[in-house]
């Protein structure tokens, strides 16, 4: 057969390509027919078995079988069965083993089944294999397994190591929906609170360089630090107020005067167990003014719980993402104009009940 230089230039090109062909094991019947008929229609015209291969997409012994068959008995004589290992036959773990190691992976921890990672990682899950049915598989091979069977590397939630269970619970099924009922009934508003620190060099974006080169970020040789305190509501309020000092009892009653200032209605308080939170000097505070504010404490160790870590969240990313601070002024400036921006984009807000952990606060209140 004559092929034109310039066809051979284009297949030249073609050869350079990354297409893959699907497994003919795998297709309908219907799907194969069609390549057998095609594939002895290339065989008519002339090309050769090796090109009509690689073109159908199965090896060259599959291709002369089916001409040979062609030749002698015609169409009929074409041999209909599937070639090759059966789809699933060779792997290292058989269905039994696999669901195991599902089920070990899907109910405990790794350190439960006695692998030292605090995550199931593709590693963890080699020694998990490993310690089960000793047998050694390359990290790749265990990725491929972790794939097929539906897993995929995510970004962990975190959880305090000694979060008491039995209080989660009691907060989310008894103590949370009192909140709501009583707010409902006193036609108040839920307000959550929380407290960050943020720094002049915090940025925890990445860069882009060049192979072999990493990019370099100008920093501060005296850095400073300036805190924040909080409030988001169900319907995506914020209010807030930045300090320099240690959060202390004193200064948690300078913000919660501000809070009822500015309030239309009464404030139903959540916050968490921070030390200056729980001062006697509050709870004097506090009583007598219960028509207008009322507080409530999170479950110990259970930030998760708590919708204001994600706006937390938003301003570590972003407070310093246009200019690293020089001073402690520029670095209030910053974070003051997030938080004046993030007040004005309450869907924003809102959208932090979507998360799973909060979304049993979801609603407007």
């Amino acid at each position: 057969m004559i092929v034109s230089h310039r066809c051979q230039l284009k297949w030249k090109e073609l050869d350079t390509m990354a297409i893959e062909l699907p497994d003919a094991r795998h297709l309908p019947d219907a799907v194969l027919k069609a390549l057998r008929l095609r594939a002895l229609h290339g065989c008519e015209r002339g090309y050769s078995e090796g090109n009509v291969a690689d073109l159908v997409g199965v090896v060259r012994e599959t291709i002369s079988r089916w001409w040979s068959a062609y030749v002698e008995g015609g169409l009929e004589a074409i041999p209909q069965d599937r070639t090759g290992r059966p789809r699933g036959s060779g792997r290292t773990l058989n269905d039994e083993q696999s669901l195991h190691i599902q089920s070990l992976i899907n109910g405990h921890t790794p350190d439960e089944q006695g692998i030292g990672s605090p995550l199931w990682t593709r590693r963890a899950v080699r020694d998990l294999i490993r310690k089960e049915y000793g047998i050694t598989m390359p990290i790749r091979t265990v990725g491929e397994y972790l794939k097929r069977w539906g897993y995929t590397p995510k970004k962990p939630r975190r959880k305090a190591l000694h979060q008491d269970p039995e209080e989660v619970r009691e907060w989310l099924e008894n103590i949370y929906p009192a909140i709501e009922e009583f707010a409902k009934q006193e036609e108040g508003e839920i307000l959550w609170c929380d407290e960050k620190g943020v720094g002049a060099n915090d940025f925890p974006g990445r860069g882009y360089a060049l192979v072999g080169q990493t990019p370099e970020m100008k920093v501060s040789s005296s850095p400073c630090r300036m805190n924040l305190i909080s409030t988001i509501s169900n319907e995506g309020e914020v209010r807030f107020m930045t300090y320099k000092e240690t959060m202390t009892a004193a200064l948690f009653l300078v913000f919660l005067a501000r809070l009822i200032q500015m309030a239309s209605r009464k404030i139903f308080l959540i916050v968490d167990r921070l030390p200056a939170h729980e001062s006697d000097v509050i709870d004097a505070w506090l009583q007598g003014r219960e028509d207008k504010i009322e507080m409530f404490y999170l479950p110990r160790r259970a930030p998760e719980l708590n919708p204001v870590e994600y706006l937390n969240n938003d301003v570590k990313s972003v407070v310093n993402a246009t200019k690293l601070p020089e001073n402690e002024r520029e670095l209030r400036s910053n974070l003051q104009r997030l938080l004046h921006k993030l007040a004005n984009l309450p869907a924003h807000i809102i959208s932090y009940f979507e998360n799973p952990f909060i979304q049993y606060a979801a609603g407007p209140m």
